[in-house]
């Protein structure tokens, strides 16, 4: 199968619109070969570990992207600047290894892909 990119870029919590892109992209990883995840926007919120979803009435499914190692998934692109917009540009504590790259690298490498999702 051809390889898909995954763009984040909405916050983790409050609607279920990145668990169930998370869903989608355990679906499609036994049957495709290069899998990307991007974190654009608010999507650079989805893998700060100990966030409190409960509070807010909502499942904690941060955790789970930990499973997408298991099934070969490595590539993790985050933005630098919506990191810096939003005031993480010094954290490092990422629940995976990320690779930050710039706006311009980052379609570069999205234009990699054969195929686009974005949630």
């Amino acid at each position: 199968m051809k390889s898909i990119a995954f763009i984040f870029s909405n916050a983790p919590h409050g609607n279920s619109i990145s668990r169930e892109g998370l869903d989608v992209i355990i679906s499609f990883s036994v049957s495709t070969n290069k899998i990307g995840l991007f974190f654009i926007e608010d999507g650079v919120f989805q893998l700060i570990p100990k966030q409190n979803p409960q509070l807010i009435f909502s499942r904690n499914y941060i955790k789970t992207f930990k499973i997408l190692l298991l099934y070969g998934i490595t590539d993790f692109f985050f933005c630098e600047k919506s990191m810096q917009d939003r005031g993480l540009k010094k954290f490092n504590n990422f629940i995976l290894d990320i690779k930050l790259v710039n706006s311009k690298h980052l379609k570069k490498y999205i234009n990699t892909f054969d195929f686009v999702f974005k949630w």
